[in-house]
């Protein structure tokens, strides 16, 4: 059962866009509709990412504190930058920072918390995941970079999704 139907709540709310969405409960739009619901989740299941189980909850709400903080203070320094232009320009670069995150939603969350934060963008992982590359818009010290980086992302990630 579990083949036919991998996820049948996807099913039901296709099945139910389906009928809202065309606005008929006619026989042909019905049928349309379970065929869709149950061919198109059992078709994608494979692409599903696999169940992921979080360890430490509470390091996501220091995550997230973090995270928040992170945000302001680079909006400022970004804002500051660009509209005032005062003192040297920043020192934009790309970086590569080593990884030892290895669970693939810990990395995903990763390069989503890198591309919420003005100022970096996550440019490239390697293929065997054992680095990444930044582009900074401010990082004198490459290497100090990194390790506060891996400080302050990858290791409450690793604790969350790892340990």
């Amino acid at each position: 059962m579990k083949r036919l139907l991998p996820s049948p709540l996807v099913t039901l709310a296709l099945i139910a866009a389906w009928l809202i969405l065309n606005q008929s409960l006619s026989a042909g739009h019905v049928i349309l509709a379970v065929v869709l619901g149950v061919a198109l989740p059992a078709l994608l299941a494979p692409l599903r990412p696999s169940a992921t189980r979080i360890r430490h909850p509470w390091a996501i709400a220091r995550l997230i504190a973090v995270v928040a903080h992170d945000v302001v203070a680079s909006n400022w320094m970004v804002f500051r930058t660009v509209v005032f232009g005062r003192g040297a320009p920043p020192a934009s670069r790309f970086v590569r920072v080593p990884l030892d995150l290895r669970d693939p939603a810990g990395i995903t969350a990763l390069a989503v918390i890198t591309t919420t934060i003005p100022g970096t963008v996550w440019c490239e992982l390697a293929r065997d995941h054992s680095a990444f590359l930044l582009h900074v818009w401010d990082a004198p010290d490459e290497a100090q970079f990194a390790a506060d980086y891996k400080k302050r992302y990858e290791r409450p990630l690793m604790e969350i999704f790892e340990s």
